[in-house]
């Protein structure tokens, strides 16, 4: 029989899938690429280093926590050298994919004669819901771990393209891919629009979800952050982002909010919200990065769904 090592989005699938004893070793990818600085190099010291300096500063995440939790499970990566087959399991969010890109680019480097297979999950139904592996039960998990799909050559040279697209300084590259259906992701072309919308908007010099984070606050009147941020998880569409994410770009924000306790925007941030004025002034930061571009070197129109160089 073959040996399996399975390569996981989170801690909270791995225990999953250590509870339900699935034959094979188990790593946890603990990253978060779609977010900061990215190089095309993963792996190597000088793509560690830039990690964490991006999650020290933005995150205050240690040196210790980091060589704890990402850099020892990736060693443990480097280490498994011997399994037939590697488990990839990812999400259909942004989140997700982009660490699915990154893994297999890496995977195509150094593991090159494994064979490499896929379990996603997403769509379960008619409704528009996206599922993730925490909202299904034991026995589907193991239907889709049963039904995995074997990553050809050209799907694994295809994420390759990608993720070296996603880490170039030039989204605009990244727009013209239009031969998604041609492989085995189904999920990536959603992940990559979303992506692509985080560059601010021509209206009014905020990304969509900004955008629609200032709409949630005015729509469902949260009655505190907590709330507000609580909101914004349960409507995020195909980011996938988590808390500490979420109150990151909540921050950044907080100058057109007049009040968290209850949850109301200034003038200023309504007007904003309505594209009466453009808040693309008032950013101060030049160091943010999406991949391996630049966040505001960059606007996204939404009338024509393009991405304009500045």
């Amino acid at each position: 029989m073959s040996s399996l090592l399975h390569i996981t989005n989170g801690d909270s699938l791995t225990d999953r899938l250590r509870s339900m004893n699935l034959k094979g070793d188990i790593i946890t990818w603990r990253e978060m690429l779609c977010e900061g600085k990215t190089l095309t190099t993963v792996g190597s010291e000088t793509f560690w280093k830039t990690r964490f300096e991006f999650l020290n500063k933005n995150y205050k995440v240690s040196k210790s926590w980091f060589i704890e939790k990402t850099l020892k499970e990736y060693r443990s990566l480097c280490n498994h050298k011997q399994q037939d087959e590697i488990v990839l399991w990812f999400e259909y969010d942004l989140f997700c994919q982009i660490n699915m890109l990154a893994v297999i680019s890496w995977l195509k480097t150094h593991r090159k004669y494994a064979q490499i297979t896929l379990v996603s999950c997403g769509k379960e139904d008619e409704t528009d819901k996206m599922y993730g592996f925490n909202e299904l039960n034991d026995d589907r998990l193991i239907q889709l771990f049963e039904g995995r799909r074997e990553l050809s050559q050209d799907d694994i040279e295809y994420a390759d393209y990608v993720w070296q697209l996603y880490c170039s300084d030039n989204p605009i590259r990244l727009e013209n891919l239009t031969d998604f259906n041609n492989y085995e992701f189904e999920y990536l072309s959603g992940a990559i629009t979303a992506h692509l919308k985080r560059f601010p908007t021509i209206k009014n010099g905020l990304n969509e979800l900004e955008n629609h984070i200032l709409r949630l606050s005015v729509d469902k009147k949260p009655q505190s952050r907590k709330e507000l941020l609580s909101t914004i998880i349960h409507d995020q569409g195909l980011y996938g982002f988590g808390d500490t994410q979420i109150d990151r770009i909540i921050t950044t924000l907080k100058p057109l909010y007049h009040t968290f306790n209850p949850v109301r925007l200034t003038k200023k941030g309504k007007e904003i919200l309505e594209a009466q004025t453009s808040y693309y002034a008032c950013i101060q930061d030049n160091d943010a990065y999406l991949g391996g571009a630049l966040k505001y070197n960059y606007l996204y129109n939404t009338e024509s769904n393009r991405i304009l160089k500045l």
